[in-house]
């Protein structure tokens, strides 16, 4: 079994058109049958890096140093010294590539044994027509999908996330190639779905000696995947290792941050400055070192919200199959489930995002309408939405200031001036400051785009918050600062929040209940506490069995 690595960089650089340097001498191997975590926070460089080893670099982008060598790249050996076109030919073949977004990734319009078919056409890939064909049967199996005619016929609409990024990885191993570079390839994934891509990558490397890159931000996951880790800061490897050493003995002072931002299912590991809460009574650290308590006194038994029989349906799709609960003033509450178990159509129902549901939504026992446009001004005001993603929540061509004060416009109740004044308090709330008033969304990274879009929610002083996967896409350290934000002001307002989720491990660090959700049913409802250390559903205990952690 050779350990002759597969693939080389050394010394690698990249710079801006301008001039300034992106990477600073990148150096990492890849070898048959082994997966390299390449690990950092976001604008570390890891996918620029990445993407080099398939010779790409996005536009603006220039590689000034350093070289690529893939085994069976030619006599030149460098990947980056061949014309476009044999580069171009390689990717795909010896080396293939697994993007972060399957949905983005995959043809709408083609149906998905077309999409694996096609690739092995243009690479060329074996004799003839059925040759092709028996292979898209294959490599269908191999990903652990069902590989009949029928299933060949679906359209990626027709497959759930998991699928979709299964069949990208059918896509890109469809021609036995040498090297795989997978790009974030779970990070929108609920905790069951991950584990069967994650065990399918894993088998692919092993069985097939596969040599991997796989870029993420989530060191639980580096935990169950990789062999070796190698960490980026601003450019630069600042450590590399066996999976062992780098997470359990971390050298460099920037690992071992990462680490320490990393949220576990027991709670003992504090992120940010918030601690663990657990129970209907949590505490807060008071900046001043006093405790606190997280529910505003003569508050704590008050019901904010309360769920009814809530049902809805898309044709002979029961979404929703009769959800009740409620929750307290100032009580945080996580709705826990896999993808299509129901958890965002239930929250976007109590935000009044969706306005087809039956049954009833009450706040402060008065029952609000299905949809927003029916609900009072001051109705809107006290329910506020965070949505998931923090690139496209916010619009591209307004300013921040301009993207925040769209709820006050709504009520019409104030000048200008006013507006402004409101804007600067909330973005203080969230931790910016003025100065991001006049900023746009492509002048802010992913933490900053999210605190802008909480900011925007917070402007109206909301009774209660609905956060929709608001830390899926973000770095360990930036998730640690969101979740410490929450807290926060949670502690400091007295709102109630529901945070929607597939990520247990934030479990403890950010609810006193939780709600698990299946098939569009609540499964199991109590504390956080209970839920996680006394789980008497399957179904959550499966959830619990699948967690990736350190």
């Amino acid at each position: 079994m050779t350990t002759t690595p597969v693939l080389s960089v050394e010394g690698l650089k990249v710079a801006t058109a301008s001039g300034e340097e992106i990477l600073h001498g990148v150096s990492f191997e890849l070898r048959p049958g082994k997966i390299l975590a390449l690990v950092g926070e976001s604008g570390s460089g890891k996918t620029t890096a990445g993407l080099a080893c398939l010779g790409h670099f996005r536009q603006g982008l220039v590689h000034t140093a350093g070289s690529v060598q893939l085994a069976g790249a030619g006599q030149a050996g460098n990947l980056l010294d061949l014309p476009e076109s044999q580069r171009r030919k390689l990717r795909g073949g010896a080396i293939s590539y697994v993007p972060q977004d399957p949905a983005l990734s995959l043809n709408p319009a083609m149906r998905i044994g077309d999409q694996i078919l096609e690739v092995l056409q243009i690479q060329g890939y074996g004799s003839s027509d059925a040759d092709r064909r028996a292979r898209t049967a294959e490599v269908l199996a191999e990903v652990g999908l069902k590989n009949d005619p029928a299933y060949q016929r679906r359209y990626p609409h027709q497959l759930s996330g998991g699928q979709q990024q299964r069949v990208g990885i059918a896509m890109a191993f469809a021609c036995r190639p040498a090297v795989m570079v997978l790009d974030e390839p779970t990070t929108g994934l609920d905790v069951t779905t991950q584990a069967l891509v994650l065990q399918t990558i894993a088998q692919l490397a092993d069985r097939h000696r596969v040599a991997g890159l796989y870029i993420t931000h989530d060191l639980a996951v580096v935990a169950k995947v990789a062999d070796d880790v190698a960490v980026m800061l601003s450019g630069e490897v600042v450590e590399q290792g066996p999976t062992d050493q780098v997470l359990y003995r971390p050298q460099h002072d920037y690992t071992r941050k990462l680490l320490a931002a990393v949220p576990d299912l027991a709670g003992r590991r504090q992120i940010g400055r918030v601690t663990a809460i657990t129970g209907a009574q949590a505490v807060v650290p008071d900046p001043a070192g006093r405790p606190s308590p997280e529910v505003p006194e003569g508050r704590e038994g008050r019901n904010l919200l309360e769920v009814a029989d809530l049902q809805l349906a898309y044709g002979s799709n029961q979404v929703l199959a009769g959800i009740s609960f409620s929750l307290r003033q100032g009580e945080s509450m996580m709705l826990l489930g896999e993808s299509g178990s129901g958890k965002t159509t239930l929250s976007r129902c109590i935000a009044g995002l969706n306005d087809d549901y039956s049954g009833r939504v009450c706040l402060d026992s008065e029952e609000l309408a299905a949809g927003t446009r029916a609900r009072t001004t001051e109705q809107r005001r006290r329910v506020q939405y965070v949505f998931q993603s923090p690139f496209s929540s916010l619009n591209p061509r307004r300013t921040i200031c301009e993207s925040v004060e769209v709820p006050l416009l709504m009520t019409g109740r104030m000048g200008r001036k006013e507006r402004r004044r409101r804007v600067r308090e909330a973005l203080d709330q969230v931790r910016l400051g003025e100065s991001y008033l006049d900023r746009r969304p492509r002048d802010l990274s992913g933490g900053e785009r999210q605190r802008a879009a909480i900011a925007r929610a917070l402007v109206n002083a909301p009774s209660l918050l609905v956060c929709d996967e608001v830390t899926s896409a973000l770095d360990v350290s930036v998730q640690a600062s969101i979740i410490d934000l929450l807290r926060s002001l949670q502690h400091e307002s007295g709102m109630s929040m529901l945070f929607v989720t597939h990520n247990i491990a934030l479990a403890r660090h950010i609810s006193q209940r939780m709600a698990v959700l299946q098939s569009g049913r609540i499964v199991e409802l109590g504390s956080t506490d209970e839920v996680l250390d006394n789980a008497r559903h399957s179904y959550t205990r499966e959830l619990l069995a699948n967690v990736p952690a350190l």
